[in-house]
């Protein structure tokens, strides 16, 4: 099977799964996403991982694990009506994270490897460039938050235009990209392949505002433009990581794909931004 043929059918089966399990029970989309964040997670620390960065990848992976779960708790869990207890249901889950991020520095200690500061600061890196960003999709998925007549609509159009903006733009850089739009960093990445996506993608975000009216056309185009600028510069970030490596694909766990960072890696830096318009 031909690569394209292969990362076609991968991608197409993944819109599938999560957006039937965003529509059908946001707990079943929180486990997949669990699921990813585990995966991630550890991929991430065995990339960085050599004889001069030896990252702390069973604690890493599993204190990013308890943010992600923290978050889905607070989120998809109903909240008490008392004003003291939703006080206490929203922030004790994340108050009782801090230490989290702290314990890297005393277990360095412990541990009698080279270069502890590559270590550690490594080690917290992967909290947020992996964990956080899906962590943040969860609040998306909030049945009281963003939701339209009950439906997942801003969370169902950032997946749609992330994945309307990166094959639009693969398919026309492919076909007809030219001109090298970061040649030091990617390579194959073209001028012509990126606008064509952005312009795909937010001609997309006014078909959604007519099917969703209720959320303002300005929203639409916002989200759409940035899924296509934070999202070009999430796939930059991991291109260039794998660079700096010297490696093709983070992993081999999604065929035609690569592995969990090469799918998502446009969402590792775009949520973040999406995440905090909406908030606002």
């Amino acid at each position: 099977m031909s690569n394209f043929w292969a990362r076609t059918i991968t991608g197409l089966s993944m819109v599938f799964i999560l957006l039937a399990a965003l529509w059908f029970s946001g707990w079943v989309f929180a486990i997949i996403f669990l699921v990813i964040t585990v995966l991630g997670l550890w991929e991430f620390y065995g990339l960085v991982t050599s004889e001069t960065c030896q990252p702390q990848k069973f604690y890493g992976t599993i204190a990013g694990t308890m943010l992600f779960v923290a978050t889905v708790l607070v989120n998809l869990v109903p909240e008490p009506h008392c004003l003291s207890d939703r006080f206490w249901f929203l922030y004790t889950p994340f108050l009782l994270l801090v230490p989290l991020f702290f314990f890297p520095f005393i277990i360095e200690i412990y541990r009698n490897k080279p270069n502890p500061l590559i270590n550690m600061g490594t080690t917290i890196l992967g909290f947020f460039y992996v964990a956080l960003p899906f962590s943040l999709l969860i609040y998306f998925n909030r049945p009281d938050v963003l939701h339209y007549l009950g439906l997942p609509v801003i969370l169902t159009g950032y997946f749609a235009f992330t994945w309307i903006n990166d094959t639009s733009a693969y398919l026309y850089g492919k076909q007809f990209g030219k001109h090298k739009f970061f040649e030091r960093i990617s390579p194959k990445k073209t001028w012509e392949g990126t606008i064509a996506g952005a312009v795909v993608t937010l001609f997309f975000a006014f078909g959604f505002h007519f099917l969703v009216p209720a959320l303002p056309l300005t929203d639409w185009l916002a989200l759409a433009a940035m899924v296509v600028f934070f999202g070009t510069h999430g796939d930059l970030v991991e291109s260039l990581l794998k660079r700096s490596l010297n490696i093709k694909d983070s992993g081999t766990i999604l065929p035609g794909h690569g592995g969990i960072l090469d799918r998502f890696d446009t969402m590792l830096i775009s949520a973040p931004f999406v995440f905090l318009f909406f908030f606002f």
